[in-house]
């Protein structure tokens, strides 16, 4: 198959291919994908921007990653031309910055899984192994780099390597027919967060799920033990801890690179928000929802949010306890807290006797001495707080909490008051009179 290589691409590769040898390299993942799908489809084609390349390990060095004798090759060959080379340790694997040219490089594993939906056990292996333990057939597809055939197209200052493709799969053909397929029957057994991924590459590439596929995530979610029944009522509600940071990471993929709308419609078509609640598998306003929180957010000019992070806990909001389920996905300590405050501003709009007729300086004291964050609030509104507060949390988040005292400090202290506890509370008695002469 002809590639197209820039100069800098292929001394980068010629390099890598030359330290491996006599070990086999391929680039492997989302470049070959896009390279096919755009000769296939004429899909938009914008180079190679995400360098993956696998080695094959050396049986007759089990210890060291073939990844890591390779860029330490590297690293004594180029000197400062190799601007950046991180070993992982974990994973056998290296990232290289050649002369500009990023590459992630590493030694070619094969998986198995102990118990559905574990963490996989990994052993170094051949580069079909490596192959074999992706999740789709169209990211199971190699392009072989051969260093005589880099060294021909250096020598003749060729644009383009002829180069040989690996499909044990049948990738190729289910891009043609632009579908979704998984490598084995127990694909989604094994991880249940594919399916998630495959949302990803449908929302993004124009691709359907393939009839055998929906299927298998439909036995594996009516079996899996998150689904909590009369049958198991002592179940654990939610998802395994081995899986939460793994779902975590696939969902910030999902809304921060891709197009979430289509892909949370697609999760939801497949029936797979069952993978966070079934509550959100039923939740028809989660569009709405997340659109108005990115709205209030950017209106209230509050310090910025990663949209990943910020689309999560809204998408979490409606839950009953959706503390529960972020602990669970291990969402980080602000989307924790954010949702913590949505949960004691709920509780507090709920106690009995609270009346909504209260007037702008109290409904801003409260929630100010409370603690709760104008997060907590937006929360609040696109999840749906009772229909008397609406109004008061809107003004209170778009106005109320930035205004101040008509007279500021220094004017007091001119005037005579002295400082101390009752400046700080004359202070909040003249902001109260201004905020009671507000409009609810």
């Amino acid at each position: 198959m002809l590639i197209q290589l820039e100069p800098p691409l292929r001394r980068a590769l010629q390099l890598v291919v030359e330290a491996a040898a006599p070990l086999r390299v391929a680039l492997v993942g989302g470049a070959v994908r896009d390279l096919l799908l755009h000769r296939v489809h004429r899909d938009p084609w914008r180079g190679l921007p995400d360098l993956d390349l696998v080695v094959e390990q050396s049986g007759s060095e089990p210890g060291t990653p073939a990844a890591h004798r390779i860029a330490r090759q590297l690293a004594e060959l180029l000197g400062h031309s190799l601007r950046r080379c991180q070993l992982h340790e974990e994973f056998g694997t290296a990232e290289l910055d050649i002369d500009g040219v990023l590459l992630d490089l590493a030694t070619a594993r094969r998986e198995w899984y102990e118990e559905p939906g574990a963490n996989p056990s990994v052993c170094y292996g051949s580069l079909a192994d490596d192959l074999a333990r992706r999740d789709l057939s169209i990211n199971a597809i190699a392009l072989l780099l051969d260093v005589e055939q880099l060294e021909r197209a250096e020598a003749a200052h060729a644009d383009a390597l002829e180069s040989q493709l690996l499909d044990p799969f049948g990738g190729r053909e289910d891009l043609a027919a632009r579908r979704l397929r998984f490598l084995h029957g127990h694909s989604l057994q094994d991880d249940p967060t594919r399916i998630v991924r495959a949302a990803r590459y449908s929302a993004r590439l124009g691709l359907e799920l393939a009839p055998e596929a929906l299927a298998q995530w439909q036995h594996t979610l009516a079996a899996w033990p998150w689904r909590r029944g009369e049958a198991k009522p002592s179940a654990s509600p939610g998802v395994p801890p081995s899986l939460g940071s793994r779902l975590r990471k696939e969902l910030e993929l999902l809304l921060g690179r891709e197009p979430w709308p289509r892909a949370l419609e697609l999760l939801q078509h497949w029936q797979a928000l069952e993978l966070l609640d079934p509550v959100l598998q039923q939740d028809r306003n989660w569009r709405r929802r997340l659109h108005w929180a990115q709205r209030l957010l950017a209106l209230t000019q509050l310090p910025p949010w990663p949209q990943e992070q910020w689309l999560m806990v809204a998408l979490l909001a409606p839950l009953a306890d959706p503390l529960a389920l972020a602990d669970q996905l291990q969402l980080p300590h602000r989307s924790q807290l954010s949702l913590r405050g949505l949960v004691r501003l709920r509780d507090w709009l709920s106690k009995p006797g609270l009346e909504p007729g209260v007037s702008p300086a109290q409904l801003s004291l409260a929630l100010e001495r409370g603690g709760l964050t104008p997060e907590a609030v937006i929360l609040a509104l696109v999840s749906g707080p009772p229909g008397v507060w609406r109004r008061g949390l809107l003004r209170w988040l778009l106005r109320w909490r930035c205004l101040a005292s008509p007279t500021s400090a220094r004017e007091l202290l001119e005037a005579g008051y002295a400082a101390g506890p009752a400046l700080g509370e004359k202070l909040r008695q003249l902001r109260g009179e201004r905020l009671d002469q507000e409009r609810w």
